[in-house]
């Protein structure tokens, strides 16, 4: 497939950690390339990496070393397959969750260099409502709020709509349920969370799909494999090409 001029970018993010955001983001990636895309993951928790451990990759540079040292954003980028690109995070340094305006402009500029390639571009963000956050959020063209039935899950996925809303004018978020049980404890939790944000932030929510719990996932994060490679008919594998083919269309 032919790159587009302008790749698109998706955050893909969570009020609450422990969602399966990561898992997700990886084996989004995945499921694009499958389809002919060209598609750049990158690690947006800056302070606490988690795509190349759960990859098992061995990074030399990362997105602290280029805005430090000035390095060619370009070697940062460690390629899994020939489409597939990852711009990987450094872990266990707490300042680089709150960057200043300088460095996210050095961010902006690093992110643009190596994107200009790719179709796809999907930042998998730190958990919460930080700054880092919100700014990887605002950068993107399209939010993926991930969640799960969790009732905690629901009340700081909805804190994150309402900052992002207020305080960054987005009032477009497209809704993924992760880790589901069964079709109405989907279509109940995705409900919650729509009342009210169109009650309290008049802002109507598109849910795009669900991931189904699938004993195929843990055994895949244990192993440090997209489950998506290892099984690719089971029900996770399915619903996420289908969360996939929804992607492309947006």
């Amino acid at each position: 497939m032919t790159s587009k001029a302008a790749p698109v970018i998706f955050s893909i993010t969570s009020g609450k950690g422990g969602v399966g955001k990561t898992s997700l983001s990886i084996n989004l990636a995945y499921a694009l390339i499958h389809k002919g895309n060209r598609v750049l993951l990158v690690d947006g928790d800056l302070g606490l990496a988690n795509v190349d451990v759960m990859l098992a990759l061995s990074v030399q540079i990362n997105i602290r070393s280029i805005l430090e040292s000035g390095t060619d954003p370009l070697e940062a980028v460690v390629y899994l397959e020939q489409n597939l690109g990852v711009l990987p995070a450094s872990s266990g340094v707490p300042e680089m969750v709150n960057l200043g305006p300088d460095e996210q402009a050095g961010l902006a500029k690093m992110l643009k260099t190596i994107m200009s390639s790719f179709d796809y571009v999907l930042l998998d963000t730190a958990a919460g409502i930080g700054p880092s956050v919100l700014w990887f959020n605002s950068f993107a063209d399209h939010n993926l709020l991930v969640l799960n039935p969790n009732p905690t899950s629901l009340t700081d996925a909805y804190a994150l709509i309402k900052t992002m809303s207020k305080n960054h004018k987005r009032n477009q978020f497209f809704i993924i349920l992760n880790y589901v049980r069964n079709d109405h404890e989907d279509l109940k939790t995705y409900e919650s969370l729509e009342q009210a944000s169109k009650k309290f932030l008049d802002l109507e929510l598109k849910y795009i799909g669900a991931v189904p719990e699938d004993d195929e996932v843990n055994m895949a994060v244990r192993k440090q494999t997209p489950f998506i490679k290892n099984a690719p008919g089971c029900k996770a594998s399915q619903a996420v090409n289908a969360l996939a083919e929804k992607l492309m269309r947006l």
